[in-house]
């Protein structure tokens, strides 16, 4: 059909047209990538050794924190699932695709959805980890959320058609809300969230009154997580003066004549100039009053996560900010390089892109030694389900929740009409992403198994972590010396 000049529009990864044109678009992308096609796996003649994938991602990283990494990953497939997203994005980025693009999350896991508070100090329910955003096909995220949620199910023991209908659910519900986001006004689409009434009717549609109580408990468990948690279990008053607890590796303070100290609090001004004026006022009433190094996640263990401790008109008053290093997403070499030149940027406009509500002090710096940070608040009413605690019906419940989410910020970055129509009314696309997370989850216990013959041969360091707390106050005293062995290593 030939449209009306005057109905067409401008849009982020392209131009569309009416929403006639935007259905056939859709519908046209299954020449290029038939839904049943989203079930087939099968590794590539010269899929890259995942094991060495790994060690090519971890020469940016600081040597000393290896052991842990490997630690943690090493502690279910689940577990080492969470920290390969670079491993799966290899696998996705050799397969064909749907070319419907949206902004991904990059590492749509189970685990990275979860509660926080909006600017409004509401709990919403959304995805919560950005690290590897970047545009790319939408399918990557529903199948990446759907193996996490075979991997976890299997951990948990469960019969296979549990594991199966959880894989299931979450693409089922991606269809559906796709298909209800598709008939909205594209303003109505941006300002819908899933917030705490929501997601009560949401347990009780799913579970009845248990349902209902077991998402109160969590939201409960969310209101409960503000910054003065995170205060309470990372401080210590010294003479009067909170400061960060020192526990080397996990928690390290930055002594004040050190010379990172310097270096990251002198940063703090290129943070302000990303922040909203009206947010920089905020922040400019609070001082840092103390730094420390924070261990944080799985895949991240390794890169730089800074904590400050602000103080606003009393000791009472106190803000609680992270500062994480970001790097290239690893969709980049199979998706498009970033639009962004700066990492932390790429990811905070990202979190912006996808959320319905992001946090206040999202922002990014770049540091003295010109590693690229983003920064937020630690833990602001952030909470996340333990997989290990789920139920079979739980567990499709949370994966129907997680695939809506993920609809709704597909639908804030994507063509909601063109991805619609692709999905279409019928199950197919719902049991090709079940078989590919099926398939997939088969790829992944393979690779954790040769992850864990890795550390047994030691060719991974796992367990200890080299050094004593001497070594990372050294660390802190010299970081240009750290900075340039990793710079080293990186490009070696």
């Amino acid at each position: 059909m030939t449209s009306d000049p005057a109905l067409r529009t401008t849009f982020a990864f392209g131009t569309y047209l009416t929403p006639d044109e935007r259905r056939d678009r859709g519908k046209a992308a299954r020449n290029a990538m038939p839904r049943k096609a989203q079930g087939v796996y099968e590794p590539a003649a010269d899929r890259p050794d995942p094991i060495s994938l790994l060690e090519e991602q971890e020469k940016s990283r600081m040597p000393a924190l290896l052991p842990l990494r490997h630690e943690r990953m090493g502690a279910s497939a689940f577990t080492f699932y969470r920290g390969t997203a670079i491993i799966m994005a290899s696998d996705l980025g050799a397969q064909p695709s749907s070319g419907l693009q949206v902004q991904l999350c990059g590492d749509a896991h189970l685990s990275n959805f979860g509660l926080f508070a909006a600017p409004d100090r509401v709990p919403v329910f959304d995805v919560n980890d950005f690290d590897e955003t970047n545009p790319g096909p939408f399918e990557w995220d529903v199948k990446r959320l759907a193996a996490s949620f075979v991997l976890a199910a299997r951990d948990n023991g469960f019969a296979d058609d549990v594991i199966a209908d959880a894989a299931l659910a979450s693409a089922r519900q991606y269809r559906l809300s796709m298909a209800e986001y598709a008939a909205m006004k594209e303003i109505d689409i941006w300002y819908d969230r899933v917030d705490a009434s929501v997601m009560e009717s949401w347990g009780q549609r799913t579970g009845g009154k248990t349902g209902e109580k077991a998402v109160r408990r969590s939201v409960a468990k969310a209101q409960a997580r503000t910054a003065w948690t995170a205060v309470r279990k990372l401080t210590t008053v010294v003479d009067g003066r909170r400061e960060f607890v020192d526990e080397p590796p996990l928690i390290v303070r930055v002594p004040e004549d050190t010379m990172a100290r310097t270096l990251i609090t002198s940063s703090l001004a290129g943070y302000l100039e990303s922040l909203a004026p009206d947010r920089r006022a905020l922040f400019e009433r609070y001082e840092v009053i103390d730094l420390g190094h924070k261990v944080v996640g799985v895949g991240s263990v390794g890169l730089l996560a800074w904590v400050l401790l602000l103080q606003g008109r009393d000791s009472e008053d106190v803000l609680t900010l992270q500062l994480k290093q970001a790097q290239h997403s690893v969709l980049e070499p199979y998706s498009v390089p970033s639009a962004y030149a700066q990492m932390g940027e790429r990811v905070v406009e990202g979190q912006r892109l996808m959320q319905a509500a992001s946090d206040s002090f999202l922002g990014w710096v770049t540091g003295k030694l010109g590693r690229e940070y983003y920064v937020r608040q630690l833990r602001d009413m952030k909470w996340s389900p333990d997989p290990s605690g789920f139920t079979p019906a739980s567990m499709s419940s949370f994966a129907e929740l997680c695939g809506h989410v993920l609809a709704r910020a597909h639908a804030r970055t994507g063509d909601a009409i063109a991805i619609s129509a692709y999905l279409g009314g019928s199950t197919v696309f719902d049991e090709a992403i079940r078989t590919f997370a099926l398939r997939y989850a088969d790829q992944v216990s393979s690779d954790y198994a040769a992850f864990t013959a890795a550390i047994a041969s030691g060719r991974l360091a796992s367990g200890a972590v080299e050094g004593d707390a001497e070594h990372f106050r050294e660390i802190m005293r010299n970081p240009m010396a750290a900075h340039a062995a990793i710079t080293a290593r990186a490009t070696s």
